[in-house]
């Protein structure tokens, strides 16, 4: 094992992903390991971890294993046209076979091929509605969030009307003082 892998473990901890969690994203084809070691063990790269955080970072958006296998097909295979348009046959194909090197998984569609006309558009067209149901999602999320925080900050003046904190302390922040948004 060289110093660009890494194995589970450490993936896990820097993703703050569970290591049954990154082997049901392997199984349903969301990241690949880059390598193996001698010993059979799964080793990652700085690619497969940034992928991992994008597929972290859409889960509580709502988005299926489906939609995000969708999205990082996209983004591969325009990560591997740009590479291909800036002179780089070598990256192109890289981008497409080997998932930890950029977003993508797998093999995608016309590895080493540039995008046929209206093709690059099409793709970034999904992402752009990808980026679009995320924002929707972010507003819902903190609509709901401030609705929840209202709410502790009502059990709380409820409390501090009816006597002295629990012996164990505040357990909920202090809402008044950091204000909704920074609890």
């Amino acid at each position: 094992m060289n110093s660009q892998h890494m194995q589970i473990g450490e993936v896990a901890r820097r993703t703050e992903l569970s290591l049954r969690t990154i082997r049901h994203y392997e199984e349903s084809g969301l990241v690949v390991p880059s390598a193996r070691s001698r010993g059979g063990f799964r080793l990652y790269t700085e690619g497969d971890v940034a992928r991992l955080m994008v597929i972290r970072r859409m889960k509580p958006l709502g988005f299926t294993l489906d939609e995000m296998r969708d999205l990082l097909d996209a983004v591969d295979r325009l990560d591997a046209a740009e590479a291909l348009d800036a002179g780089d046959a070598h990256d192109a194909g890289e981008a497409l076979h080997h998932p930890g090197e950029a977003l993508g998984a797998g093999e995608a569609h016309g590895a080493g091929e540039p995008l046929a006309a209206g093709e690059r558009e099409a793709l970034l067209e999904r992402v752009r509605a990808y980026e679009r149901s995320a924002a929707e999602q972010v507003t819902k999320l903190r609509t709901q969030l401030a609705r929840a925080e209202e709410f502790a900050l009502t059990l709380r003046t409820r409390l501090e009307r009816s006597g002295p904190p629990a012996p164990d302390g505040d357990a909920l922040p202090d809402l008044e003082r950091t204000g909704p948004s920074e609890a």
